[in-house]
């Protein structure tokens, strides 16, 4: 498995990605229902931006020549800590039939490999409160919770 720096090219494969992890939300909160009925509704500008900011990063999950997933990375400080910088995993998803391969951890490990050769201070995921499988596999490959989002819709 290596992860690859996606391009232009791959903005496409992005959004589809991005699109089935966004749905596979949508169960956990009405604030978490889209906008567009079908990837190909979905502007590829968000990932565009990427190409173009230096602090995300996009990568695909490839294994064996084939794109099996997508990570989205983003660097960021917090100048009020001791350990201020981090490495956030904004997006991250492997596709339902690569699941449950090692695939995911592997990410998480290169991930962190990253941080460290970038002199962070630690990484960093959310994942939606419901979502139990996501909150088992994060605690099983070393993170812990932190913090508590809270929301409240306005209508």
């Amino acid at each position: 498995m290596e992860l690859v720096e996606a391009t232009e090219a791959d903005l496409d494969a992005l959004v589809e990605r991005w699109y089935d992890l966004a749905t596979s939300m949508e169960p956990y909160s009405e604030l978490n229902e889209l906008a567009f009925e079908e990837a190909t509704a979905v502007p590829d500008d968000w990932f565009r931006a990427h190409l173009d900011d230096p602090s995300v990063t996009d990568y695909l999950v490839v294994v064996d020549g084939d794109a099996v997933g997508f990570v989205t990375v983003k660097s960021g400080r917090r100048p009020s800590r001791k350990r201020s910088r981090y490495l956030k995993i904004v997006n991250l998803a492997v596709d339902e039939e690569h699941r449950n391969r090692g695939y995911g951890t592997e990410v998480l490990d290169r991930v962190a490999a990253m941080a460290r050769d970038q002199d962070r201070d630690y990484v960093t995921v959310s994942c939606e409160r419901g979502n139990d499988g996501a909150r088992r596999f994060y605690r099983d490959s070393g993170f812990e919770p932190k913090r508590v989002t809270f929301v409240r819709s306005l209508e």
